[in-house]
């Protein structure tokens, strides 16, 4: 038997869908499999996951199949597991970019990352979905064998029906800028405003810029960057909240630019999203971030609001060279195909897992 475990499955979630999809790729290999999580999102499909209070006893040749983002409960229990012990470790925010604005995350942040030292001597195997990832796994004392490998991404979803209304009306000859990420320290959403107010003061007035990202638990911060829009005097700044997926599907589609100012990302699945929509991408080089791109967007080394602002005008004015990065993108892309990732999925099992 094969079982995963994860804190939460929500609905839409990209470490969820890459449970899913494992579990899918598991099952069609003849495996006995699960998922199981704390949280259950209602709207996934009946079956998709079970409570982890559900969850079976183990025999030694079983193996759990932990995606580790956060503390939890159920590090300590892993960690004592008579089994197979497999990571996939998706990284965990560091609190300092949290407290300020949600000390209860911030401290779940800072309990999982002493829980995941805690580990270090605990688990057989693990799998770092970004190099960077597993230079954190080093650096926490894990001794065990890392293997990389991206996270799966369910591109069909992609293909689903916008929300026809809403993607004409954003077709109203306004630039659209766009980044994705919930609202939260580490991703910098008021670096990504300052960039913004000076494209539309000194470059292209005629602009909007839209924050797609559930603001739960950090409305504080959202007040924050609304303010501050307001103090540089930029307009149009539009904050979604939590939306529906046919929305977040229309506002990809009518994007311009994905601009990326994020100080912490262990992948960055949004990036991938832009690319998969053919957005040129202008991005600040941290953590993961050059790495998943991988030759493709514009990679950022400084924070200069202006100097991104005069990148930005050059990527959507320039035709050949929006062309020529949206080529490097879609060649990135080839690399996180499912087929790929399933494939070497398939590998990492028969080789270290089973």
């Amino acid at each position: 038997m094969i079982v995963q475990v994860l804190p939460t499955i929500s609905y839409g979630d990209a470490i969820g869908n890459h449970a899913i999809a494992l579990k899918k790729c598991i099952k069609d290999l003849g495996y006995k499999t699960e998922i199981y999580a704390y949280h259950v999102d209602a709207r996934l499909p009946k079956g998709t996951a079970k409570r982890v209070k559900n969850i079976p006893k183990f025999k030694k040749d079983d193996v759990v199949i932990y995606h580790m983002s956060t503390g939890s409960h159920f590090n300590n229990q892993f960690g004592n597991l008579k089994c197979k012990k497999v990571m996939i470790y998706h990284n965990i925010t560091p609190p300092e970019f949290l407290e300020e604005y949600n000390y209860d995350a911030s401290e779940n942040c800072r309990t999982g990352l002493a829980e995941l030292v805690n580990l270090s001597d605990k688990v057989d195997y693990c799998i770092a979905v970004s190099e960077f990832n597993k230079r954190d796994l080093l650096a926490a004392g894990f001794k065990c064998k890392i293997d990389v490998l991206p996270i799966l991404i369910s591109y069909s979803d992609y293909d689903k029906k916008p929300n026809e209304i809403l993607l004409e009306n954003l077709k109203d000859g306004v630039t659209n800028i766009l980044f994705t990420g919930r609202i939260a320290g580490n991703k910098k959403q008021e670096d990504v405003i300052a960039a913004f107010a000076e494209y539309q003061k000194h470059f292209n007035p005629k602009s909007r810029l839209i924050l797609i990202g559930n603001d739960g638990g950090y409305e504080k911060y959202r007040r924050r960057l609304q303010r501050f829009a307001k103090q540089l005097g930029a307009h149009d700044v539009k904050f979604t909240g939590h939306i529906k997926f046919n929305a977040i599907l229309s506002y990809y589609r009518a994007a311009d630019l994905f601009l990326c100012m994020s100080e912490h990302e262990g992948f960055c699945v949004p990036l991938v999203e832009a690319m998969y929509f053919k957005k040129p991408i202008v991005a600040y080089a941290s953590t993961a971030i050059p790495e998943t791109l991988g030759g493709g967007g514009i990679v950022l080394q400084e924070k200069n609001p202006l100097e991104t602002a005069a990148v930005m005008d050059k990527v959507i004015r320039d035709e050949n060279l929006r062309n020529a990065i949206i080529e490097n993108q879609n060649k990135r892309l080839e690399d996180f195909s499912n087929e790929v990732i399933i494939e070497r999925f398939k590998e990492i099992l028969k080789e270290n897992i089973l």
